[in-house]
């Protein structure tokens, strides 16, 4: 399957999976064989969970989307040292959504080479090591990866950018997670080959998004449409990694193709025009006093 259409599989993978309606991953089940089956139920989904709800409500989700036994483990997965992580233990396709601004102990962040107590840089770490090569993950992410400056940012955007191919950045609006109150970004890579171009898709709603306003399939058609072919429009752009600054590898998302809104007009300019408008009110208010 081409790596665009893995892009979008995973996209819609991750919509589905953040809905709150029970649906089941098992569509279809009927049409497979028994050693199939028996692959889908036991040997292809698996997850870590550190807190004791999360891990709970994990459980309870896989059971009603039609896994019988989930792969769950109640587990901080941050504390095991990446550097023994063999090839048997690595998987195909990660899809996650780490903590945001959560923290680790000193002694935790021992297992990592990029030593940062941010939760989320821990676990990306652990995402492209445990990723066999070919293998491709969904991550979201907070969008201040995208540039900050500290050592560590730095760093672990140059190792995902030299050991993964970053296909796409899907920017998402304020409050597509309730409660978090950051902006995020979800971040498509393949690991085992450098990236030469990196497309981005800025998720562009005509309303808030909220508890009772969620985000649904409907507003990623476009993205997944565009997805396919990593072509321009309005909401999306491509950049080549040799324009991209070596010293900080900084990845911000800015949009060229947005048409620019924004009110150029001086104070002056503006104060000039209002006038102007006084102006014209006085005399059609004036000519309208003649005709009484």
């Amino acid at each position: 399957m081409p790596s665009e259409l893995i892009v979008v599989n995973i996209v819609v993978f991750l919509v589905l999976s953040l809905r709150n309606t029970a649906g089941t991953v098992i569509q279809g089940a009927s049409s497979l064989s028994a050693k199939e089956y028996e692959l889908l139920q036991r040997h292809t989904f698996y997850g870590k969970e550190k807190k004791s709800l999360a891990y709970i409500i994990g459980v309870m989700n896989m059971i009603l989307h039609g896994i019988e036994a989930p792969n769950i483990i109640h587990t901080n997965t941050l504390a095991d040292n990446i550097a023994d992580i063999q090839e048997r233990d690595r998987v195909d396709i990660v899809l996650a959504n780490p903590p945001f601004g959560g923290s680790e102990r000193a002694e935790v962040q021992e297992n990592f080479p990029i030593r940062t107590s941010e939760t989320a840089y821990l676990f990306l770490q652990h995402f492209i090591k445990i990723l066999r090569v070919g293998g491709r993950c969904g991550v979201v992410i907070k969008n201040t990866f995208l540039s900050n400056t500290d050592n560590a940012s730095v760093a672990l955007r140059k190792q995902l950018l030299e050991e993964c191919d970053l296909q796409a950045v899907l920017e998402l609006p304020g409050g597509a997670f309730t409660g978090t109150g950051v902006k995020t970004v979800v971040l498509f890579f393949e690991k085992g080959r450098a990236t030469e171009r990196v497309w981005y898709y800025q998720l562009n709603l005509a309303r808030n998004l909220g508890k009772t306003n969620s985000l649904n399939e409907h507003d990623l058609e476009e993205f997944l449409t565009l997805a396919q072919t990593q072509a321009a429009s309005e909401n999306s752009w491509l950049v080549d990694v040799k324009d991209i600054d070596k010293s900080t590898w900084d990845l911000t998302a800015n949009n060229p193709n947005r048409k620019d809104t924004t009110d150029k007009r001086t104070p002056e300019e503006i104060l000039a025009e209002i006038e102007e408008l006084d102006l014209e009110a006085a005399t059609a208010i004036a000519a309208i006093k003649e005709l009484l």
